[in-house]
């Protein structure tokens, strides 16, 4: 009996009501894997159903659909496991609807044009760089949209793209593996919830850099870039408790810096963009052809970025102060647990969601501004 109990102490958190934290990670990692199969194959089945005879644009759209489909299944896998094994609520990666959540997503898809702006008006006035064009649409097999597709119905579609990017991103280094750090590292080896933060925070910043190492025409600058934009991100999460800033920023730094103002993002170009440019200049400083993240000028966007944050989040929430919560989120079955141990009631009619949200209410109160 005794052999049984130290087995069931090994796989699960009584306390918790969820098995321990590494076979939580080896069951996240197969859900997000069945995800990503159930998202192929519905991307492929799209595929499949392409006609023969399509035009450019019905190619194009039904291309870029299965590629959102695909990706959604990812995300799919994710929020599967942050609910159903990490028994997180919605609220504990970033995802809690509220008229400061979508604020928090339109400063970000804001200053995710601001910033991307700001280089191409420093690198214009260095002369690194000249217009070649307006509205250009070039052929690009990674996404599936050839030269015939009109450039208004391009953009949108790299658009779209770029959300299910954006969004998958997001989730998994900001709403996924953050929390998870944090909630790991607080209380080990005395590291505090803020020494907590921290480290999630840089843990989940060097992962992002280490996740586009095999972009093309990288550089150890480029991935350093790369990983302090991640803190950036991670800043916004922090800071808020929600994962919108970073998605809005995400989103629209992509989508402008490639098919706006005509630069590479991360390696890649996009099958059209609004201002065609030339390059010229140091390549540490313009990043070259990986693009802007990877040269000296994403530095002095990303300071800007650090400061718009500051100033955006101390308007909506009154203060900078990190979120603890972050680190301690309310799980499934272990708050209704204590409350149900202390007080000798149950409920069975939904209440203890509400009970919950109310506790996070408390621990990291909000500020909407309408």
């Amino acid at each position: 009996m005794a052999d049984s109990r130290s087995i069931r102490g090994l796989l699960w958190n009584d306390d918790e009501s969820r098995p321990r934290a590494p076979w939580r990670l080896a069951l996240a990692v197969v859900l997000l894997v069945a995800g990503g199969v159930g998202g192929f194959v519905a991307a492929s089945g799209i595929t499949a159903l392409t006609p023969n005879a399509a035009g450019p644009t019905l190619t194009a759209v039904l291309t870029v659909v299965a590629q959102v489909v695909q990706v959604a299944g990812f995300v799919a896998g994710l929020v599967a496991a942050a609910v159903l094994v990490d028994r997180r609520y919605l609220a504990d990666v970033g995802l809690r609807p509220s008229p400061a959540w979508w604020a928090d997503l339109a400063f970000g898809l804001a200053l995710g044009v601001a910033l991307p702006a700001l280089v191409f008006a420093l690198e214009f006035a260095a002369g690194f760089l000249r217009v070649t064009g307006t509205f250009v649409t070039r052929s690009d097999p990674s996404l599936g949209i050839g030269p015939g597709v009109a450039p208004v119905a391009a953009l949108a579609l790299t658009l779209g793209y770029f959300v299910g990017v954006g969004v998958f991103e997001e989730m998994f280094f900001r709403g996924y593996l953050l929390p998870n750090v944090a909630e790991g590292l607080d209380g080990w080896l005395g590291i505090g919830s803020t020494g907590a933060l921290a480290g999630a925070a840089v843990v989940s910043g060097l992962a992002f850099g280490v996740g586009h190492g095999l972009n093309p025409n990288v550089t150890a600058l480029a991935l350093a870039n790369i990983a302090l934009f991640g803190g950036l991100f991670a800043a916004s999460y922090l800071l808020t408790e929600r994962i919108a800033v970073a998605i809005g920023l995400h989103v629209t730094w992509n989508f402008s810096i490639a098919s706006v103002f005509g630069f590479p993002v991360s390696g890649f170009t996009t099958p059209v963009t609004v201002v065609a440019v030339e390059q010229s200049g140091p390549a540490l400083v313009t990043g070259g052809s990986f693009g802007p993240e990877g040269g000296l000028v994403a530095l002095l966007a990303l300071v800007v970025g650090v400061g718009a944050l500051g100033w955006w989040v101390r308007w909506r929430e009154g203060s900078l102060e990190w979120r603890v919560g972050v680190a301690s989120p309310s799980l499934r079955g272990r708050l209704f647990a204590d409350e149900s141990a202390a007080t000798g009631q149950t409920d069975e009619t939904g209440g203890r969601a509400e009970t919950v949200e109310t506790t996070k209410a408390d621990r990291a109160p909000e500020t909407d501004r309408e």
